[in-house]
């Protein structure tokens, strides 16, 4: 079996990448016929032409398209691993982490980490993108370095995971709603309007399945995509909205949160990478950033 010469992977994807001859060429520092002489040997390895002549230009084929994301990991991956570890200065990194995070991580969380980061590498900037939906896509590309949120089942299996912290679903009512004063029971809960949150616009969720096991359903009159939009909801209404306690502590002020008369549903908030970079000593320190400022604290009471 003849075996590939790989550093047709490298050309590969430096064509895919600029899309042209002479972009490649100039990319890898090679003449325009030295890489007009690959893309041939290319062709003839994939059996595939890859680019094909469009007007002045040049366009992918449907292969070239599928190859792309794919040969662009495999030598992100192979140049990480022949790059040699040094040792990590915080005082002299400087780099952009990009974090896609899920409504109500940045009010909570969002502060401490700037500020512990600030302290310990100050040149380390943090871009903050929105969550709309589970997709590890971004993940995979490289144009998100870490992402948190709830792992659902059919996440990317090659992803990396580590738990960051488990939370427990509340109930948030504006202040002076019916439900703040008297006993809440499951009944009482039910018996009121809601807000359920949900990004995949379902109608029901975690706390409907709770209290069907109690014989109850509650009455769902709006679906919205983020707590954020769920609590401005409630703020001038009397919806009733079922949140995780930590994940939106950030966004409940001024409001009511009470503990749901029932078993609690709960879930578990994690960071999630690809493993690319598991190794990488500056991603690392960044989860470990994370870890801390997630940490539940010690010793103190649970406020709701």
């Amino acid at each position: 079996m003849t075996v590939p010469d790989l550093n047709m992977l490298v050309t590969l994807d430096a064509l895919l990448a600029e899309g042209s001859v002479a972009g490649a060429a100039r990319r890898l520092r090679l003449s325009p016929s030295a890489m007009s002489r690959a893309l041939a040997r290319l062709r003839e390895a994939t059996g595939d032409p890859l680019l094909v002549r469009a007007g002045r230009g040049l366009v992918p084929t449907p292969r070239a398209l599928a190859l792309r994301d794919r040969v662009r990991l495999l030598v992100q991956e192979a140049e990480a691993a022949l790059r040699p570890a040094e040792n990590l200065d915080l005082n002299q990194l400087a780099r952009t982490f990009t974090l896609r995070t899920s409504d109500g991580f940045v009010e909570s969380y969002g502060a401490a980490l700037l500020t512990l980061v600030a302290r310990e590498a100050p040149g380390v900037r943090i871009r903050f993108l929105a969550k709309p939906d589970k997709d590890s896509g971004p993940l995979r590309d490289g144009s998100v370095d870490l992402e948190t949120g709830v792992v659902a089942s059919d996440s990317g299996p090659e992803l990396r995971v580590q738990a960051l912290f488990h939370d427990r679903f509340i109930g948030v009512v504006r202040a002076g709603h019916p439900l703040t004063g008297g006993e809440i029971t499951a009944a009482r809960y039910a018996g009121g309007r809601h807000v359920l949150v949900s990004r995949r616009g379902d109608d029901r969720g975690l706390v409907d399945e709770a209290l069907e096991r109690l014989g109850l359903k509650r009455r769902v009159v709006a679906t919205v995509g983020g707590f954020a939009a769920a609590l401005a909801l409630v703020r001038g209404t009397d919806l009733i909205v079922s949140v995780p306690d930590r994940h939106s502590a950030g966004l409940r002020a001024g409001l009511h949160g009470f503990a749901l008369p029932f078993p609690a549903p709960e879930v578990t908030v994690s960071l999630l990478w690809h493993p690319r970079l598991d190794a990488d000593p500056a991603h690392r320190w960044l989860r470990g950033c994370m870890k801390q400022v997630c940490a539940p604290p010690t010793g103190l009471p649970r406020v709701i």
